[in-house]
């Protein structure tokens, strides 16, 4: 049960750490900046994997697995990636109780070593496009550590394909970033904003990169995943080559495009509330939770006996059955509305006597999230609701998106917006405006969206015209 969780409006972050770690989804390891990913959370990040893998793989991807290991000398090769990436590499300088000839990165991101292997297996237009993806570990040294939001060694998944034309790598990876839309609304009800970074955000290396942009409960917005046009950078800097049908030399075009368990942060601070988790039915690691209650020995042989029929009748879905014995029901709710259990089936002696349960659903709390439903066709029933979570879930964080999200048009309205929220603004593209922004309000440029007004405007900081809108705002 929580243990006196801070509530949110009193401090979120604070909030953030407790009921990730009272939720028992991960805890500090000795290392510092480094997390361990507890059996609950690990549960919650297979779940991801799975409709994640799913997709990758319906569009044609491989899964694959490259070294931990990267030659030092791989990233000096393409001279922005290693500029951008240095102050968060960790070295290896021995190995066997003696010096290394040459120092080995630890695996930061797995573009070079990549492109070192599709140089040799790429020959021919006949191997393309090649289309993988790894499921790994990375590490990036983080000076300011917070559990799944930023750690030293995280996990993710990093899809790397080569085309034979622009055309192709830039339509790959404008539909990987839909694909971690679609992921995000459809499976964590968690609605996201579509576009590309700016030139001081874009990744170390790549032509253009896009993200998706999440707002959390407390208005800041937290980049969900990206995916990146690579152009022909890496194929130039590791000679990823092909021949074509006129039996021309010609460079690949390269993507790389990535998700990584931050995403577990989006949906905890996305859904939570001040009693713990609300955690999505397609996700969740139990989406049922079954709490028998009785008071005596009578009671309680009747009452089991339909939380067997009840579990029996659910099994097609991920349900536990609570029949601890030494704890009473009402630190049993707590327990399961802290840790975020879509829905709880509640059965008693009177239940039993009319042949019935009642729901709780976790995302409306008190009595108004409950209500009776028969024994017979209960696994019918709770698939109903199941899904009316889910639909809700994302129904009122898209409405809680749009009324934090302001369209503002000169500097005090941006400044005024990204305190609390989203604020869309007209940009002249400026680095310097850019700049300004996050010295004055530490708010970034999260993404140009692909929905634009059209037309043009007035640049709300410097005033100068501007074609495109920016989504400005402070960040995680």
């Amino acid at each position: 049960m929580a243990k006196g969780l801070t509530s949110q409006s009193e401090d979120y972050s604070a909030w953030y750490n407790e009921v990730v770690q009272q939720a028992e989804l991960a805890d500090y390891a000795p290392v510092r900046g480094c997390m361990i990913i507890r059996p609950y959370g690990y549960a919650l990040w297979e779940n991801i994997q799975a409709a994640l893998d799913r997709r990758f793989k319906e569009t044609g991807h491989v899964n694959a697995y490259f070294p931990l290991f990267i030659p030092a000398s791989f990233l000096a090769k393409e001279a922005e990636h290693v500029e951008g990436f240095s102050p968060e590499l960790a070295v290896v300088t021995q190995g066997g109780g003696k010096e290394l000839e040459e120092p080995l990165i630890v695996r930061p991101t797995s573009e070079t070593v990549i492109g070192h292997m599709y140089a040799k297996w790429i020959q021919s237009y006949r191997d393309l496009p090649v289309l993988i993806n790894q499921w790994a570990n990375v590490v990036r040294w983080e000076m300011r550590p917070r559990l799944f939001l930023r750690t030293t060694e995280f996990l993710w998944q990093e899809g790397h394909t080569a085309h034979a034309t622009q055309e192709e790598a830039d339509a790959e990876t404008r539909r990987m970033l839909d694909v971690y839309a679609d992921f995000a609304e459809t499976d964590g009800a968690v609605p996201v904003v579509r576009g590309r970074k700016s030139r001081s955000e874009k990744f170390a290396g790549a032509v253009a990169s896009y993200s998706i942009e999440a707002m959390m409960g407390d208005g800041r917005a937290l980049q969900s995943g990206t995916s990146h046009d690579l152009g022909q950078n890496f194929a130039r800097a590791f000679n990823i080559t092909y021949q074509d049908p006129d039996g021309r030399l010609e460079h690949c075009w390269t993507t790389s495009w990535g998700i990584s368990t931050r995403i577990i942060g989006a949906i905890v601070m996305v859904h939570g509330d001040d009693s713990g988790l609300v955690l999505p039915p397609r996700l969740a690691p139990w989406q049922i939770v079954i709490v028998p209650i009785w008071k005596t020995d009578e009671e309680r042989a009747q009452v089991l006996a339909a939380a067997d029929r009840a579990r029996a009748a659910l099994s097609a879905y991920r349900v536990k059955l609570d029949d601890r014995d030494q704890l009473t029901p009402g630190f049993k709710f707590n327990d399961w509305e802290l840790r975020g259990v879509p829905l709880r089936v509640e059965i008693g002696p009177r239940d039993v006597r009319d042949d019935k349960v009642v729901f709780a659903r976790r995302d409306v709390p008190g009595r108004e999230g409950k209500q009776p439903a028969p024994m017979s066709g209960l696994a019918e029933a709770a698939g109903r609701m199941l899904d009316e979570i889910q639909a809700s879930m994302l129904q009122r964080a898209r409405a809680f998106l749009e009324a934090n999200t302001a369209d503002v048009s000169d500097y005090e309205g941006l400044r005024s917006a990204v305190a609390k929220g989203f604020a869309r603004a007209w940009w002249c593209g400026s680095g310097e405006c850019e700049q300004k922004v996050k010295d004055d309000t530490r708010a970034t440029t999260r993404c140009i969206p692909f929905e634009q007004p059209g037309g043009t405007g007035r640049c709300a900081v410097c005033g100068e015209p501007a074609s495109e809108v920016a989504i400005f705002a402070r960040a995680y």
